[in-house]
């Protein structure tokens, strides 16, 4: 059993060959990228020019913040909110700021998400960019503020706000700190809301948890990347508990657009496009920018 997992988690990682012609080849992972879906292996440079999207099946691989921004807001329009805000220790739980400056060095970043203020299309508009790769974007407190505080400079210069969700849940360093945030990042939301602004919510992979339970789940329009993982609980600990087995698309973009909890799949390469039309829609004044 152990050594199946391992096998997984290798043959997601990469670091398993490839069959070419019949025969196991090693695929170097800094030249060639390989599909955890189909296990196409594609030169690296290709694979990133596409968005780092598979050509083959279409897998969508996780892209940080920063690839995010860059991809979706008019070039040069971004300006940074929040940028110093750091994390503190507030359960003095052992080794976690340690592992806060870690990651900041890794990732370049200060928390797990990443807002401010640009245009799409031409459309001013706040926007909010979170990144699994710090601590699986775990909302702990700077997250939940950060979000909060886009949401009420949103709602104070009446703009539309973007958020693009990622994340594992609540962070558990945190303890009832991280769960606290689901509830003040929904009143901001609400707030919003009764301002008669226009929120939309971008899922990407994976967005679940406290997350999906609160702001990832309120937004006007919700737009989602093709096949991401969408849900609260896992799918073992759902299973176990109704006694059921769960269809095998469960918790996916496509089941949740099937049942009304997703408006809309969108291509990342199609996605600006779309962002900037539905601001363009939803903007009583026309073209904002400037």
């Amino acid at each position: 059993m152990i050594e199946d997992l391992f096998k997984k988690v290798k043959l997601r990682m990469g670091e398993e060959p490839v069959r070419h012609g019949g025969t196991k080849v090693n695929v170097p992972t800094d030249l060639m990228f390989k599909c955890p879906r189909c296990q196409t292996a594609i030169f690296r440079e290709e694979f990133e020019k596409n968005g780092k999207v598979c050509a083959e099946c279409g897998y969508h691989a996780r892209i940080s913040a920063q690839e995010r921004i860059k991809i979706t807001v008019d070039n040069l329009s971004f300006t940074e909110y929040d940028k110093g805000m750091r994390s503190k220790n507030p359960l003095s739980f052992k080794g976690y700021e340690e592992k806060i400056k870690s990651l900041s060095e890794e990732t370049g970043l200060t928390e797990a998400v990443v807002t401010g203020e640009c245009t799409i299309g031409g459309q001013k508009c706040v926007i909010g960019v979170m990144d699994s790769r710090f601590m699986m974007a775990s909302m702990g407190s700077v997250v939940g503020e950060k979000i909060t505080r886009a949401f009420e400079r949103a709602t104070e210069k009446k703009l539309p706000i973007v958020l693009f969700t990622a994340s594992g849940g609540a962070r558990m360093q945190e303890g009832i700190v991280s769960l606290m945030q689901m509830a003040k990042t929904s009143a901001a939301a609400s707030r919003h809301s009764q301002a008669g602004l226009l929120y939309i919510t971008v899922l990407t992979d994976p967005t679940t948890g406290g997350v999906t339970a609160s702001f990832a789940s309120l937004g006007d329009i919700i737009l989602a990347e093709p096949k991401v993982l969408v849900g609260f609980a896992g799918r073992r600990v759902i299973e176990n508990t109704i006694r059921q087995r769960l269809p095998d698309d469960f918790q996916s973009a496509e089941f949740m657009q099937e049942h009304g909890f997703v408006d809309s799949i969108v291509k990342r390469s199609e996605m600006r496009e779309k962002l900037s039309l539905l601001l363009k829609l939803h903007n009583k004044g026309g073209n904002v920018n400037g």
